[in-house]
């Protein structure tokens, strides 16, 4: 009866990875005449590792990835034109607890969605939250809650996100509607929560990508008085795979 009751005790209390191991580990702790206070700091470790784990996976699912790449994986011999010692103080996070952003500029395949995603991963092993979205679905996402009158409260759950990553800015042209909403988004996340945002777009073409100067200096001017910016300026990487595959030949790379 003292069993069922320390089982259903652990389940009651959701202590899932005690539950896990204690018959073993009581049998290993009975062989080892371990102490009382020494069994119980191991169980309740274990069950902290174990909280701090699902944690970090529940905030993996519903980040939004669409791929999983650390900062580790990042080939920077490739694209020398990063500074490797401003990435190496980002991983650090500080930009995250300052509420300052990080914009990353260079043309498709550089790297900069790879980047973009290593740091929110970061930011989710120290247990921050993170959500990630491309361009054009959160502004679909945007005008979806407007037309249902929830923009209010899909804004104010946007804005909650310790860090935002907005992917592909300027591969799409925003009509009116959406450049407003991108700015009500800028301007809740604005000293509260950073933001990391990728463009192949140089800033003085903003005006273009959001169809209206006033609006992109609006939101250039927010997005960057506490900002890192990251040019990148070097090869696709989507380009290096296909010529090491073999799908083109050497005289093709050749006029790259």
């Amino acid at each position: 009866m003292e069993y069922e009751r320390l089982k259903s005790n652990l389940e009651k209390l959701k202590l899932m990875r005690i539950n896990e191991i204690v018959d073993n580990y009581l049998e290993r702790a009975t062989k080892e005449k371990l102490g009382t206070i020494e069994i119980l700091n191991y169980l309740f470790e274990e069950e902290f590792k174990s909280k701090i784990k699902r944690s970090i996976d529940m905030k993996m699912r519903m980040s939004g990835f669409p791929f999983i790449k650390k900062i580790e994986s990042y080939d920077f011999d490739f694209q020398p034109s990063i500074d490797r010692k401003l990435v190496s103080d980002l991983e650090t996070l500080k930009f995250v607890y300052n509420a300052e952003n990080v914009v990353l500029l260079g043309p498709p395949g550089v790297g900069k969605t790879h980047l973009a995603i290593g740091l929110g991963i970061r930011a989710i092993e120290s247990g921050l939250n993170v959500y990630y979205s491309n361009c054009h679905n959160l502004i679909l996402s945007l005008k979806q809650a407007n037309y249902e009158n929830r923009l209010k409260h899909k804004l104010n759950t946007l804005a909650k996100y310790k860090l935002l990553i907005i992917d592909e800015i300027g591969y799409l042209p925003l009509d009116k509607e959406g450049a407003n909403l991108f700015f009500q988004v800028i301007v809740r996340k604005y000293e509260k929560h950073s933001i990391i945002i990728t463009s192949n777009r140089r800033f003085s073409e903003w005006d273009e990508v959001f169809g209206d100067k006033i609006i992109a200096a609006a939101i250039l001017d927010r997005l960057l008085h506490h900002a890192y910016v990251i040019a990148i300026n070097g090869k696709s990487f989507r380009l290096k795979e296909r010529k090491n595959s073999g799908l083109f030949d050497n005289n093709y790379f050749a006029k790259k």
